[in-house]
Parts: C-alpha cells; structure tokens; sequence
C-alpha cells in the first residue's frame, strides 16, 4: 500500500474533485461555466421527479449557483451538443466522448437485446429506425401513432408499463442506434437516429473493451478524486470484476494510485491528477441524484451520513420526508431538508430540517442562506418552514433574522 491519509483530506479531495469545495462565486453562471462544471461530473442523472425541479438540474445549481436552464436544455439539444443522453449511472446527460464506450457495455445488458427469433420485435425495430430516418425528431407517442399501433401496453409485464413501440424504441436506444434529440415540455423523450444526434467525430463503431473501460474508470475517478473499485465502477454502473481489471492496468500505468484512509475500508484509489486542497469551504444543497453522493456506501464511509431516498417508501415509514436533500458545510453533511415547491402558491417548502448530531452552531443560518438563493432561482416567492424536525425553530428564526420571506 502507497499513501497513507487522514479522512479529512480524503473529504476535502472528494469534494474538490465533484466541485464543492468552495464558495460559489457571485459572477453570472452562462455556457462556459455550465460545460466547464458539467465536464468535470462527467454525466448528469436524469429523472422524472419534479417535486422541486428537474433533477439534472440540481447539480449545477448546487456548484454554480443561480442559472438560467434553458442554457444548460440549449446543451443537450442544439448541435453541436456538448452533452448527450445515454445510460450510464441510470439515465443520464453524458459527456459525448463517454458514448461509444459506455454503448459497448451496454449492449451487454437486457435492456441492449432482442432475441434472435423474436421476427415480431425486429420487424418493428426496422420499420421504427425507417420512420425516424425520414423524420425529425418523434416521441414515442408520435412513433406509434404514426405506426398505426394501438395505445394499449403489452402484455409480458416487461418495462415501466410502455407501449410495445415505447419498448421497443427503448432496446433501440440502449443498443446506440437511437439517441435522444431533446426533451418536450412534459419531458418525453425525442427520438432521432444516433448519428443525427452525437457529435461530429464522435465515434458510433464497436470500441475494445479494455481501452473502453479503462477510458471511463479514468473518468469515474477524476469525478471521484478519490474511490473504492466500488465507487469507481458504480459511477457509470460498470462491472465490478471489469473495473478491478482496469483499476490494476491504471494503478500499473500511473493513473491511479492505491492509498489507504484512516477509517475507510479500502483500498481506495487518488486520481493522479487530484486536487488536494488543506480546507473546504463550500454550501450547498444535494439532490438526491446528485454525484456526490451516488454511491449511498461511500457517502456513510466518508462522511459518516447514512442516506437513503424515500420517494417509495410508504409514507408512514419514510424518517425524513419525501424528497430530502443533504445540505454540505464545508467538509461535512451537516443537515437534511424535505423540500416541496409549491409552484401555484409561489412558496418554497420546507416539510421538515434535521440537523446531524455534530452539526456546527452556524448550520442553521447556512442553511437559510442557500434556501433563500434556491427560492429565488426557482422563482418562489416566500419560503415555508414546517414544525418537523429538530432544526425547524432554528431555521425558522434564521430566516427571520436574515429577512428572508418565510
């Protein structure tokens, strides 16, 4: 074993690494910051949750601070795109460089197939890549539409209860032959041909695996800083007995270095190129399907937060709330906030705040601070604290005291 650190320079890496090491900087947040930002991430997490906002837009806001998204949609819509969807930690806005490699594994998956004698499914993949050649970009329900399908689901159970077209446009995109032009208003995918979509130069052929996978490590554990083999490969969900043969063959060529963290389980891995800064001094609020805190092990082991979303656990057993976000403070996960906004009220909720049991005297009045910038960003007129929790009173008193509309 190499290195040896404390668990607080491995904090303080981890957290440069993602971009949270700092103070937001007060200057206006347009394109160059945005694709500087998301090319150190690597990739965006997609979802379909819109209790508070869109979840890939969270991250940046929580680095950026305040920003207009329709320039960050601009990104992954308007050629050249400077961030593709794909697979890859889930659905995700990715790197375009990250597509090629990402697609030769997951071709291997079920989502990647249809079976060989399966004449029905294949002859509907060739009339569906027929259809979008000569079209613009088409949803799926225009797909079908057009395709002369009936509504109605299919009836092996198979998916999130789509159409058979829906289905089968899905295998299609897993497979790199489909990609996503942009999004609708209700945020249904459009459909396009791969090619059409991806960047000029922007390899669609058959990649080597090893050279793939070493490729995308490389990038797991540059947006990581520092990671297990586990973190590394559950970045863009790749196999974990694959990614400790890449993590050997980049340990070896000096990419990677073993080291061991005082309290963490390893080996972990430092990215070469790792800032290791002596202190953190950043706020912000994460979403649940934020980067830093994807890999809900490393999260406990590093920071000593257990988190868990309860978004489908029942209601009556969830501990937290509904859509909770951890709020940083420097160089640790000092609170958590269930947040709602209520759109047709203009009002910011608040459904409970706890505080951690080491949480510093002045979280409160962080926190209030960051709840008052994403108000405003979201365009929330006042913020509303509700009793639970045992921050409630003194997040309440601090947004008094700061003036801020609760």
């Amino acid at each position: 074993m190499g290195t040896r650190m404390g668990i607080g320079q491995a904090r303080r890496i981890a957290l440069a690494a993602q971009g949270l090491a700092r103070r937001r900087s007060p200057a206006p947040v347009g394109t160059a910051a945005l694709t500087r930002s998301f090319n150190r991430l690597q990739l965006l997490q997609i979802d379909s949750v819109n209790v508070l906002t869109r979840a890939h837009y969270l991250p940046l806001f929580s680095r950026l601070g305040p920003y207009d998204t329709a320039t960050l949609d601009r990104m992954g819509s308007t050629s050249p795109r400077k961030m593709v969807e794909y697979w890859a930690h889930e659905a995700s806005y990715i790197r375009p460089e990250h597509f090629a490699d990402l697609r030769n594994w997951q071709r291997r998956t079920w989502m990647g197939r249809i079976a060989q004698d399966d004449v029905h499914r294949i002859e509907l993949a060739e009339r569906i890549t027929g259809l979008l050649d000569a079209s613009s970009p088409l949803t799926a329900r225009e797909v079908r539409e057009r395709l002369g399908h009936a509504p109605q689901t299919s009836t092996d159970n198979w998916g999130w209860n789509w159409s058979e077209a829906k289905e089968v446009l899905e295998i299609l995109f897993a497979r790199g032959e489909v990609g996503a032009a942009g999004r609708t208003s209700q945020f249904e995918r459009r459909y396009a041909p791969a090619h059409r979509v991806l960047p000029a130069g922007v390899l669609l052929g058959p990649a080597e695996a090893d050279a793939s996978i070493d490729r995308l490590i490389t990038a797991a554990a540059s947006a990581h800083g520092i990671g297990t083999a586990r973190c590394l490969a559950d970045y863009f969900r790749l196999p974990l007995r694959e990614a400790n043969q890449s993590i050997t063959r980049l340990v070896a060529a000096g990419t990677l270095e073993a080291v061991e963290v005082a309290g963490w389980p390893g080996p972990q891995y430092l990215h070469a190129a790792a800032a290791k800064p002596r202190k953190a001094e950043g706020a912000a609020l994460l979403s649940p399907f934020d980067s830093m805190v994807f890999e809900r092990r490393r999260l406990e082991q590093l920071f000593g937060f257990h988190y868990r979303i309860e978004i489908y656990t029942p209601a009556a057993r969830r501990r937290f709330g509904y859509y909770v976000l951890p709020f940083l403070l420097r160089d640790a996960m000092v609170a958590r906030v269930d947040l709602k906004a209520d759109r047709e009220s203009g009002r910011l909720l608040v459904r409970s705040a706890h505080a951690e049991p080491d949480a510093p005297p002045d979280t409160a009045d962080e926190l209030a601070r960051e709840l008052g910038e994403l108000a405003r960003w979201l365009k929330l007129e006042r913020i509303e604290v509700e009793s639970a929790g045992n921050l409630s009173v003194a997040l309440s008193i601090a947004m008094r005291f700061q003036g801020t509309r609760a």
